[in-house]
């Protein structure tokens, strides 16, 4: 089963000199509930689990890999790409 995790960046936007943010999403995470469902969706990446509340993601065998809850299996090269980071202390 897929989930998708909509991810919110800011955009620069110009109107009569002036800049003003605005947000805007951007394309949603793909999030899978099994690390092999997420394996199939990203052949040549490796798999990660995301913690969406504190935006972090974890490798296999770090304690918290498959066990926050709320979290879900993705592709690494689109958590980075949705602006999660890397929980300390990974490789």
């Amino acid at each position: 089963m897929t989930h998708r995790i909509a991810q919110p960046f800011a955009a620069l936007v110009l109107t009569a000199g002036e800049a003003f943010a605005a947000v805007s999403p951007i394309a949603p995470l793909a999030t899978f509930q099994t690390e092999r469902g997420a394996q199939g969706n990203c052949p040549n990446d490796i798999v990660v689990w995301v913690d969406p509340p504190s935006r972090t993601y974890y490798y296999r065998g770090q304690d918290r890999y498959g066990s926050t809850k709320g979290g879900a299996f993705v592709c690494r090269d689109d958590a980075n790409r949705a602006g999660l980071r890397k929980a300390p202390g990974s490789r």
